[in-house]
């Protein structure tokens, strides 16, 4: 059986959608749609079921996405394994993944450091929400993701080492022209009356959980499609919004930061996977550690 094939369908399962996928792997959709077809002839069962939505895999589709996606991982892994011997462990990319307000700022500073260490390393960088990169590095994907404990927190996965980098503190981002701006920290009953803006259901949750303890609640009137749209609201003054704090020193110029008291927090975490990890990703843990003893994630202002 042709592997890239099995790589398609796996590709399609992970997705839910054959143009997803036809994108992602610079197909056409009707060649996507052929490969799979032409596997479930092969097969001799259905392997997908096609609704409104897109695809999802049948029961015995499921079945063998798992069978496929191990042989696809051992493909790579042996893969590998033979251009490590021939390049040496460095010659082997690093695949690195990250939420993205650590992408913005706090990875790429490390990726430098270890680069100054080790000389020469083909890198890429992947930015996602932490559950789906956790995924990938199980996949195979990737050789380490950074990520976050925001809700809805992190799965417990004996296939991947998790280390602990540091506390993060939310912070409240504001127009320049904002009453509150160039303050101190402020109690979450200040802006109780503000129109919010989130673009993911994990801020939203840890600013309606602060906001719940203190006897209050949040209104969330606005929806951004993600980090850029939401600090484009806060800067055009339509809202103000809870963001992390390591985005402090990646924040545009019309928008500025106020601290909460008391501010809810978020775990930052390395995932790499137990078997076959990439010889660099303990160094860019590494580097990532001093990264945060050193002040890189910017406690509360």
């Amino acid at each position: 059986m042709d592997l890239t094939v099995w790589r398609t369908f796996v590709t399609v399962c992970r997705l839910g959608s054959l143009s997803a996928a036809a994108a992602e792997l610079n197909h056409t959709q009707s060649a996507v749609s052929r490969q799979i077809a032409g596997l479930e002839r092969q097969i001799g069962v259905p392997l997908v079921d096609r609704h409104a939505r897109g695809v999802r895999p049948t029961a015995a589709g499921e079945v063998f996405r798992r069978h496929a996606l191990a042989t696809l991982n051992e493909a790579d892994r042996a893969v590998r394994a033979a251009r490590d011997v021939h390049d040496g462990p460095c010659g082997r990319p690093l695949a690195v993944g990250a939420a993205p307000s650590l992408a913005s700022g706090v990875v790429p500073e490390a990726i430098r450091g270890l680069l100054k260490q080790a000389g020469s390393i083909r890198w890429s960088l992947v930015p996602g929400l932490s559950a789906q990169l956790h995924q990938r590095v199980i996949a195979g994907d990737l050789d380490i993701a950074v990520v976050t404990d925001a809700p809805p927190g992190l799965p417990h996965d004996p296939r991947v080492d998790r280390r602990f980098l540091g506390l993060d503190d939310m912070v409240v981002v504001l127009p320049v022209g904002h009453p509150q701006a160039g303050g101190g920290p402020v109690h979450i009953q200040t802006l109780a009356d503000q129109t919010w803006v989130e673009d993911n259901d994990g801020s939203a949750a840890l600013l309606r959980q602060h906001a719940a303890r203190a006897g209050v609640s949040a209104r969330i009137d606005l929806t951004a499609a993600d980090l850029h749209g939401k600090l484009a609201l806060v800067a055009t003054g339509h809202a103000i919004a809870l963001i992390p704090g390591v985005l402090t020193c990646a924040l545009r110029t019309d928008i500025t930061t106020v601290g909460l008291v008391d501010p809810p927090t978020r775990g930052i975490y390395t995932v790499t996977p137990r078997r076959d990890p990439h010889p660099c990703a303990g160094s860019l843990h590494d580097q990532l550690a001093t990264a945060f003893a050193s002040g890189i994630r910017l406690q509360t202002p």
